[in-house]
């Protein structure tokens, strides 16, 4: 058993009660009720669920078409009150990839197309509606620096299509946001009404300290202004995709700001992912910075996102925060860390059963269990994972 939060428990047992782990440790050292249901995991790795910190699952359906593409609300370039909750389908085949890939909470994202995209949300990989999946809501707001935003903007010749054009468009709407919160607070100690703007709402969640601001950065330029911003502003900053992270590691630890390193399974196809490296999670995570590993799924399957570590380890990251970047570190980043990431007491029960160390490519996820509930399985008769069914059939 590797609990991840603590040291590895050979022979260990993890005890369920209502979705939730009531104690783990050494089987001689939990008290286990007669009458529980004893599922015998020997032979297995026990790992918790992981925790993909930024997808578009549900947003972003696979073979859809625009149909099933709603990760970008690309007639503003801020979005910020937007949600990701709106728009997520469980039916989305990559919720079973998720599943089959050991990833039991991804927090969803809007994409990078504008400058502001809007909140995301936690969710659980498995259930009925997002209502049922829900974890939190919002987690994060998600803002975007550097050719996205510039390109899709710039083609329909309005602001922004620079960089200095996204600088200022953030730069506008926190200080709208910051005249707002005094206005609010104003109106609410003279007992007067007050004409509520739910743009503002959204962003004053973030200067509050709420939720953290994800900001899309690749270029060491952009991640430059990303520190920037957050020095003006004074929010919790989560750096997302970080691809030239690794040039400006010393600032960014120095700050103590996380990053979400990924995908790291793509190629070159843009200008400002040139350095892209399987070094880099390495290289951060040496210099003192806090990691997370993306797949930023669909870009990379999610169900690819522990190779993703067996890769960076191969490249110099150590294995143990290996784990970390897709457990622990990413639930902690996004205040989930008291639901998830880890096999504690108190924490809910995503645990996943793997036939052998999950950092070995030929292993692979056995049976996964998400708040209690066993929701997958591989039939190693067939060769096929199965998932359960979350829908009434009548």
């Amino acid at each position: 058993m590797v609990p991840v939060a603590g040291p590895p428990i050979e022979g260990g047992t993890v005890l369920i009660e209502h979705g939730k782990i009531v104690a783990v440790g050494p089987a001689a050292d939990v008290d286990i009720p007669d009458d529980v249901e004893v599922v015998d995991a020997a032979g297995t790795w026990v790992l918790p669920g992981f925790v993909e910190a930024h997808g578009h699952l549900g947003v972003h359906e696979e073979a859809e078409g625009w149909a099933g593409q709603d990760t970008n609300e690309m007639t503003d370039p801020n979005t910020a009150r937007v949600k990701a909750l709106d728009a997520i389908n469980p039916a989305d085949e990559g919720f079973r990839d998720a599943l089959a890939g050991g990833v039991t909470t991804i927090v969803v994202k809007p994409g990078s197309g504008n400058v502001i995209g809007g909140q995301t949300v936690a969710v659980k990989a498995w259930g009925r509606t997002v209502d049922d999946m829900l974890l939190r809501d919002p987690a994060s707001m998600k803002s975007a620096l550097g050719e996205n935003p510039k390109r899709v903007y710039g083609e329909k010749k309005v602001m922004p299509s620079t960089r200095l054009g996204v600088a200022a468009i953030i730069r506008e709407a926190l200080t709208k946001a910051q005249d707002y919160q005094a206005r609010r607070e104003f109106a609410r100690e003279e007992g007067k009404p007050f004409e509520r703007d739910l743009t503002c709402e959204a962003l004053v969640r973030v200067l509050d300290g709420e939720i953290p601001w994800c900001q899309h950065a690749h270029r060491a330029d952009d991640i430059a202004t990303a520190l920037r911003l957050a020095d003006e502003f004074g929010y919790r900053l989560v750096l997302n995709h970080g691809t030239e992270a690794h040039l400006l590691a010393d600032l960014i630890a120095e700050r103590d700001i996380p990053v979400v390193i990924g995908p790291l399974f793509t190629s070159r196809v843009k200008v400002e992912l040139r350095q892209r490296t399987l070094r880099n999670p390495g290289i951060l995570a040496r210099a003192g910075v806090r990691i997370a590993i993306t797949t930023d799924h669909p870009v990379v399957p999610i169900n690819f996102l522990v190779h993703q570590v067996t890769l960076a380890v191969k490249e110099g990251l150590d294995a143990e925060t290996g784990l970390r970047s897709i457990t622990v570190n990413p639930a902690e980043m996004l205040g989930l860390g008291d639901r998830v990431g880890a096999l504690a007491p108190g924490l809910d029960a995503d645990v996943v059963l793997w036939s052998g160390d999950p950092l070995d490519v030929m292993s692979r996820a056995m049976r996964v269990f998400v708040n209690g509930r066993d929701v997958y399985h591989f039939d190693e008769t067939t060769g096929v994972g199965v998932t359960a069914d979350p829908y009434y059939r009548g």
